[in-house]
């Protein structure tokens, strides 16, 4: 029996020799010991007839060795068993090479910091698995992307819409402007100067640009810009499929669809569908409409520099339209040659034809598409630039059109005023040709709670953009002492030095003669030539003393020149701002600041003696009072009112100004009515006002002349203002404001 064991050994010992030949073998590749797999055989003992590893099925036959290998070693692994004996070898064979790859820290046979670094077997093995998962991922998302069917809302017009304040269209303004080109009508020069510019490999790349979309992504991550770097067709999908949000994952999205929509749809087929959806600026999309924008021209008539011009407003109209300042001329005119260099460079233009632009392409002022030539343009451009300002709304955005803005105006007092000055303007037509050629009329009315009403902006918007109601051109004259008036109430006045202020009242006398030298606390008041400063009134008229109230109703010079040195010019200043005129139409801090040399505008004038009507209390004008976008309520800023005088000085101002009315025009009101207004002339009859209040609203008219093609310096009025007594300011204020009663 003993004889039968030993033979029954000899397999296993003639295995365990060349599994020790192979260790050391592997031990001296390594030079140091470790483990390995050591292979063994089973004795033939414990293989069933079959070959098998199985134990006999029958338990009793079996010896106890046998019992025992069946309890230790489940059943279900004896089906494999073939399989590793057949890999044995193999196994045998490749594991000293598998065993290499498997990191071991510190890498033996290195010394310091090498120790630590991986093999170059394994940095391959890493960069082989980051590639295939990165392709996988790719393969994956790009499969999973599908080109959407619905456009963007901007990628199909749309208008804004105004609305009178009754609820009823005012206007449709079509500033998504876009006309459909095909491209064969585009001219190849046009076109190229917008692939130079833009994405001069667009026929050749595959719809995206790899070293702009990582050059883009670096910005996103570390910059927060995500500008730059996308081909034409990443735009054309921007602009027609997906929002302008700027982030990773839109950026991620943009590449997929563009790879796909290059695979799905021709390259003349998206550069004509980039060129139809672009935003140009001046509230245009399209090259079409941009070619009649800038240059009043259909887009088969553009030359090349007209292009190259064109095609450099799509890096952004804001800073590259050149009318809107001299940095943006300046960068217009490097980008535009820029283009044409480009466009020569790509073969796509002569050096000859190259030659002959020289010169800047200068587009026109205005856009030609935008007018109408109706009065309510200048009230759709008050609003709008009052809208995006109150609402936050950027030019781009709103130029994409949705909007319904609810304006403050009234169509029944707007068609009372165009009336009105249009009449007055035949007249003066009529009477003096000559003058009226020049003659300019500017008027406004605004409610005690701010809400413009009604403008007059100009004859026609086509042919003057220049809103005179917002203009802040001439001196408001006498027509700013009710401003003077009131600061003295407020503030009370101080005549003699280190004396208390001191509270006057609208009876309060002061010295009404014409040429009285103006007084300081410290003595007269010098000007800068040596010279007294003395008042004037109105053709030399002394009046003696005579109170404030009366002063005003009667539009006396002197006493309010007096009295605002007394009051002091800087309080004079804080209450007409305080009321409602700007800064910037301030005249200088000087004596004759109360002979109104400020230039408020007829909008600021009417907010102004609103504040009066409003008890003191002053609200901003403005003119739009809601605004939604597709039905959806967009948020507004509007006004809050703040005290400018106390209620007593607005009362006492309010009742100084109906007696200046009922003075100038005894019988043109019923003796109730709530009426009160003040005339404004200036020393050198440049400018005529009417400035009153009727029923809480306020409306200030001026007249003036000015010749716009030759300067802004006012022109004496020669008649036209018609004379003290009956002024067209007031005729045309009356008419605005009718009735009265």
């Amino acid at each position: 029996m003993q004889l039968k064991v030993d033979a029954l050994r000899k397999p296993d010992e003639t295995m365990q020799l060349k599994v020790d030949i192979l260790r050391k073998q592997n031990a001296a590749e390594q030079q140091q010991p470790h483990e390995t797999m050591q292979l063994r055989t089973l004795p033939p003992s414990l293989l069933n007839s079959s070959g098998s590893s199985d134990p006999d099925p029958d338990p009793a036959s079996a010896g106890p060795t046998t019992r025992r290998a069946s309890r230790r070693k489940p059943r279900s692994r004896s089906a494999f068993a073939p399989l590793t004996r057949r890999l044995a070898p193999l196994v045998a064979v490749t594991e000293p090479y598998a065993r290499k790859l498997k990191p071991v820290y510190p890498r033996p046979g290195r010394t310091g910091w090498r120790r630590w670094l991986p093999s170059w077997r394994q940095w391959l093995g890493i960069a082989l698995s980051a590639f295939g998962l990165t392709s996988a991922f790719l393969a994956v998302a790009y499969a999973a992307t599908d080109v959407p069917q619905n456009l963007n809302s901007y990628a199909t017009q749309q208008d804004n819409v105004y609305f009178w304040s009754d609820g009823t269209p005012m206007a449709r303004t079509g500033w998504v402007q876009r006309q459909a080109m095909p491209l064969q009508d585009i001219p190849q020069d046009v076109r190229w100067a917008v692939l130079a510019a833009e994405n001069e490999s667009f026929y050749s790349d595959p719809g995206i640009s790899f070293t702009g979309l990582t050059r883009a992504l670096w910005r996103t991550v570390g910059q927060g810009d995500t500008q730059g770097g996308s081909t034409i067709t990443q735009q054309y999908v921007k602009n027609v499929y997906l929002s302008q949000d700027q982030s990773i994952g839109r950026k991620f999205t943009e590449a997929m669809i563009s790879l796909k929509l290059d695979n799905q749809m021709s390259k003349d087929k998206i550069l004509e569908g980039y060129l139809n959806t672009s935003w140009f600026g001046r509230g245009t999309y399209g090259i079409q409409r941009a070619a009649q924008a800038y240059y009043g021209k259909e887009v088969d008539d553009l030359n090349a520099s007209e292009a190259a011009f064109l095609a450099s407003l799509l890096k952004g109209a804001g800073l590259y339209d050149p009318t809107l300042s001299q940095a943006n001329h300046r960068r217009a005119v490097e980008r535009w040659s820029w283009t044409l260099d480009r466009m020569v460079k790509i073969g796509k233009l002569s050096k000859d034809e190259r030659a002959k632009y020289r010169t800047f392409p200068e587009p026109l002022k205005r856009n030609p598409l935008y007018d109408t030539g109706e009065q309510s343009d200048y009230l759709v451009e008050l609003a709008m630039q009052y809208a995006k300002k109150a609402a936050h709304i950027s030019d781009q955005e709103f130029d994409l059109g949705g909007y319904q803005i609810y304006t403050t105006f009234d169509r029944k007092r707007e068609a009372r005023l165009t009336d009105a000055v249009t009449k007055a303007r035949k007249e003066a037509q009529k009477t003096t040709p000559g003058p009226a050629r020049t003659v300019h009329y500017g008027a406004a009315s605004v409610a005690a709670d701010g809400r413009i009403l009604a403008v007059h902006g100009g004859p026609d918007h086509r042919k003057q953009g220049y809103n005179e109601s917002n203009a802040t051109t001439v001196p408001a004259g006498s027509a700013f002492q009710p401003f003077v008036y009131a600061a003295g109430l407020e503030h009370g006045v101080v005549k003699r030095r280190d004396a208390p202020r001191e509270q006057i009242t609208p009876q309060t006398l002061y010295n009404g003669d014409d040429d009285v030298p103006v007084t300081t606390p410290e003595g007269p008041y010098w000007d800068r030539s040596g010279r007294k400063v003395s008042a004037r009134n109105d053709g030399g008229k002394s009046w003696g003393q005579i109170s404030l109230r009366k002063a005003l109703a009667e539009s006396v010079n002197t006493p309010f020149m007096q009295l605002g040195m007394d009051t002091g010019l800087d309080k004079v200043k804080q209450t007409a701002l305080a009321a409602g005129l700007l800064p910037s139409s301030m005249g200088p801090q000087v004596p004759a600041l109360s002979l109104g040399t400020s230039t408020p505008s007829a909008i600021r004038m009417a907010g102004g003696y609103a504040t009066f009507a409003a008890r003191g209390m002053h609200t901003e004008p403005y003119s739009v009072r809601r605004i939604t976008h597709n039905g959806s309520s967009v948020p507004l800023d509007t006004p809050a009112a703040r005290r400018a005088v106390s209620p007593r000085v607005a009362e006492e101002v309010t009742q100084a100004l109906g007696d200046a009315f009922r003075t100038a025009h005894p019988t043109g009101t019923p003796a109730t009515a709530q009426v009160g207004g003040k005339a404004g002339t200036t020393e050198d009859d440049t400018a005529s006002w009417y400035v009153g209040t009727a029923k809480s609203v306020s409306t200030a008219v001026v007249v003036y002349r000015m010749d716009l093609a030759k300067s802004l310096e006012p022109l004496p009025l020669k008649g036209v203002a018609g004379t003290p007594d009956d002024s067209v300011a007031h005729t045309i204020w009356a008419g605005a404001m009718n009735p009265l009663g």
